[in-house]
């Protein structure tokens, strides 16, 4: 029976589908929840909570400091901004902590040239334990956020069975698809059932989904990024596939800026992100994150090959007995990067390889540092980010 359900989800989902056009390249923007989680103690922290402060304070920093320019144009609410659902059922923001609702704050971030992201969770409770969505009401949370000019949707899956998971997210996207407005589509359904074939169907997600969480919630940690990246290569030849222009493999936020990681493990996270064509949503304070994680998080030429129009993700190529990984992407214009990145901890180690170790027969090599540079164009070669 649940495999009749899957077949005829994927027949309808071909009827369906998105359909919406957005996120060709991997989207970018501030996500609130790795830095700010759930603090929604206003009076002891003001500056700190989940609030419509919070987010117009970011807002503002996004439009003056860069961030919008180069790509970063999503301002995302995660979890804990729901006070309720009214008479009418719909949900409505916590009153205190949102006082003049979503709606102003779209307009607000719409006005910076900025985009608003906003959170569900499939079921009866968020992960947090606020009002979730339930079967009954897909579609009229999908109206309110619409009116609400909201531009992205992150759709959570705790305390939701799996049978909801089948049925729900599908209707979230014709949902959507029906309000008229362009809202980008951000599923956690593959991280709730392992991940991987055959219990999460990818010819599926694609339709239904820009983007979709699989696997664990990153932490921040050093450990954590290396766990997440190991699952991704161990699984590459499932997941680089299915990844692509308008639905990306999602493998969490972007730790820079915060307290886990040193500076070159900073650097490492953002050039592995790059070459995976991942999502970039920092989650820092941009109030207080230091110049040397701003220029990481702001390298022009980072940023282009994250948002090389080809939308091909990255794989590992090569592991060697020294604990080097080399990481390769192709890129539009007949171009590659490629990453080596060094597991190694006890010291930096000097790593000889060769074009034809590597599988090429070009000539033409450029070196690429995850440091500030000018933006360039990409001749064709193979690209080189430095290793560490």
């Amino acid at each position: 029976m649940l495999l009749k359900t899957v077949l005829l989800l994927t027949l309808v989902a071909q009827v369906l589908g998105l359909e919406n056009g957005l996120l060709r390249t991997p989207p970018m923007g501030w996500l609130a929840w790795e830095r700010f989680r759930c603090n929604i103690d206003c009076d002891e922290d003001p500056k700190n909570c989940i609030s419509e402060r919070l987010f117009m304070e970011m807002a503002d920093l996004m439009a003056q400091d860069g961030w919008r320019d180069l790509g970063y144009v999503y301002l995302n609410i995660d979890d804990c901004w729901i006070g309720e659902r009214d008479d009418r059922g719909r949900l409505v923001p916590d009153s205190k902590r949102f006082p003049h609702g979503i709606t102003f704050l779209a307009d607000y971030a719409h006005s910076l040239g900025l985009k608003l992201g906003i959170y569900a969770d499939m079921g009866n409770l968020t992960c947090m334990g606020f009002p979730g969505t339930t079967l009954d009401k897909v579609e009229l949370d999908a109206q309110t956020f619409a009116e609400w000019k909201v531009d992205m949707l992150k759709l959570d899956g705790c305390f939701s069975t799996r049978q909801e998971r089948i049925e729900g997210y599908p209707k979230m996207s014709a949902a959507l698809n029906a309000t008229g407005r362009p809202i980008a589509f951000s599923c956690s359904w593959p991280a709730y059932e392992g991940g991987l074939p055959p219990e999460v169907n990818y010819t599926l997600l694609a339709n239904i989904c820009n983007l979709w969480r699989n696997f664990d919630d990153i932490q921040d940690s050093w450990r954590s990024v290396l766990f997440i990246l190991d699952w991704f290569v161990k699984h590459q030849d499932i997941l680089q596939p299915v990844a692509g222009p308008g639905h990306w493999n999602d493998p969490d936020m972007l730790l820079i800026g915060n307290f886990g990681l040193s500076y070159e493990q900073a650097r490492a996270q953002m050039a592995l992100w790059t070459v995976l064509a991942a999502p970039l949503f920092m989650s820092t304070d941009l109030r207080t994150i230091s110049p040397q994680n701003v220029n990481i998080l702001q390298n022009p030429l980072m940023i282009k090959i994250n948002q090389d129009p080809l939308g091909i993700q990255g794989r590992m190529i090569l592991k060697e007995k020294s604990l080097i990984q080399v990481f390769k992407r192709p890129l539009s214009g007949d171009t590659n990067v490629v990453v080596f990145f060094s597991r190694r901890t006890d010291m930096p180690f000097r790593y000889h390889s060769s074009l034809a170790k590597l599988n090429f027969s070009s000539s033409r090599i450029y070196e690429v540092s995850p440091l500030p540079l000018q933006p360039l164009a990409l001749p064709p070669g193979v690209w080189f980010p430095v290793s560490w």
